[in-house]
């Protein structure tokens, strides 16, 4: 194949990544609302990390998503009128403050896991497992090489 076709080939998938993605990202922001009306996806977002993390600082859920302090302070916010986490003394600085996710942050959590894990069961039921297997690693590259 020669360069030229393979640039515009590449520019083609390139495309078809962006849109299926900026696809991917609006139905994802949309489905957020049905979690819970009062939530973000970042919010939500910022829970699955404090659980995965075992807790974090708002400069470390600023950090690993690229966000200001004031979007990360009105989604923590967020989180904490209606209960899902608890800030305790960071040990390492007695000034700030570590994010832990409640029992009802870990409840909210766990439903809003088992409601995306449905939508994917049912989106993919016709993907074989190596399908799905290759898909996963693809996305954990992708966000992997960020």
């Amino acid at each position: 194949m020669n360069k030229n076709v393979e640039a515009r080939t590449r520019d083609r998938s390139l495309r078809a990544i962006q849109r299926e993605l900026t696809a991917f990202a609006r139905r994802a922001r949309g489905r957020a609302a049905e979690l819970h009306p009062d939530l973000s996806l970042v919010a939500f977002s910022m829970l699955d990390l404090m659980i995965e993390r075992g807790g974090c600082r708002s400069a470390d859920l600023a950090a690993h998503f690229l966000l200001d302090k004031s979007t990360v302070s009105r989604q923590v916010a967020a989180l904490a009128k209606l209960g899902y986490l608890v800030r305790e003394p960071d040990p390492d600085d007695h000034r700030g403050r570590i994010l832990h996710p409640s029992p009802a942050g870990l409840a909210a959590a766990r439903a809003a896991y088992e409601q995306r894990r449905a939508a994917f069961l049912d989106r993919l039921a016709d993907w074989s497992d190596t399908d799905l297997a290759r898909f996963s690693a693809y996305l954990e590259r992708y966000n992997e090489d960020l």
